[in-house]
C-alpha cells in the first residue's frame, strides 16, 4: 500500500529526539561556565582577604601611631625643661656644704632648691620622662655620648666611671644623651698592686 511507503524513517543516533552531539556540547558548555564561576569566586576570595589583612594593617599602624603620639607628645617641651633640670643642679652643686652648715637661710634656701628639683623630676617621670644616670654601667653608644677615657682604680675598660651631664628618655627613645667619662681600663700602677697580691697569695 502507497500509505505503508511513507512511514517516517528512523534516524540513527537519535534518542529521545536529542542528538549526542548535542548532549555533550552542552555538557561541556556547563563545565566551563561552572570552572568560570569558581575562578571567580577564587579570585573574590582571594581579594577579600588581602582587602581584610590591609585593614587589619592600617588598624595596627594607626594605634601604633595613636599611641606614639600620645607618649611623645610632651617631647619638645620635656627638652625644654632639660635646661631648668640642669641649672638646678648646677646652683645645688655651686653651694659648699660647709656654707650650708654656718648659715641657716642659706641651708633652706637650699632645701627649697632640692625639693624643686626633685618634683621636676617626679613631674617628667609622670609623663614618661625619665633619668639616666649610668654611673658604673658599661657604656652604650645608644644611651650614652663619650666626653673623654681615662684609666680607673676598679672599672674595667668600657665602663662609666664619671657622668659629666645625666641624659634623659621619653618612652623608647633617647631625649638627650648621658655625657659621661669612660674607664679605660685597671690603671697600671692598680695592675701590679694586684697581680703582687695575687703572687703573695701564691
Amino acid at each position: 500500500m502507497a500509505g505503508e511507503d511513507e512511514k517516517p524513517q528512523s534516524v540513527p543516533g537519535q534518542a529521545g529526539g536529542a542528538p549526542e552531539g548535542v548532549a555533550t556540547e552542552a555538557a561541556a558548555s556547563v563545565e566551563e561556565v561552572l570552572a568560570k564561576l569558581e575562578q571567580e569566586k577564587a579570585d573574590l576570595k582571594d581579594k577579600l582577604l588581602r582587602s581584610l589583612a590591609e585593614m587589619e594593617n592600617l588598624r595596627r599602624r594607626t594605634e601604633r601611631e595613636v599611641a606614639d603620639t600620645r607618649s611623645y607628645a610632651v617631647t619638645a617641651f620635656a627638652r625644654d625643661m632639660l635646661s631648668v633640670a640642669d641649672n638646678l643642679r648646677r646652683a645645688l652643686d655651686a653651694v659648699p656644704a660647709e656654707a650650708t652648715k654656718a648659715d641657716k637661710a642659706l641651708a633652706a634656701l637650699v632645701e627649697g632648691i632640692e625639693l624643686t628639683e626633685r618634683e621636676l623630676v617626679k613631674t617628667l617621670e609622670r609623663h614618661g620622662v625619665r633619668k639616666v644616670d649610668p654611673a658604673g654601667q658599661k657604656f652604650d653608644p645608644n644611651l650614652h655620648q663619650a666626653m673623654f677615657e681615662a684609666p680607673h682604680e676598679i672599672l674595667a675598660k668600657g665602663q662609666v666611671h664619671t657622668v659629666v651631664q645625666p641624659g634623659y628618655a621619653i618612652g623608647e627613645r633617647v631625649l638627650r644623651p648621658a655625657l659621661v667619662g669612660v674607664s679605660s681600663g685597671v690603671a697600671a700602677n692598680e695592675t701590679g698592686k694586684a697581680r703582687a697580691n695575687g703572687a703573695e697569695a701564691g
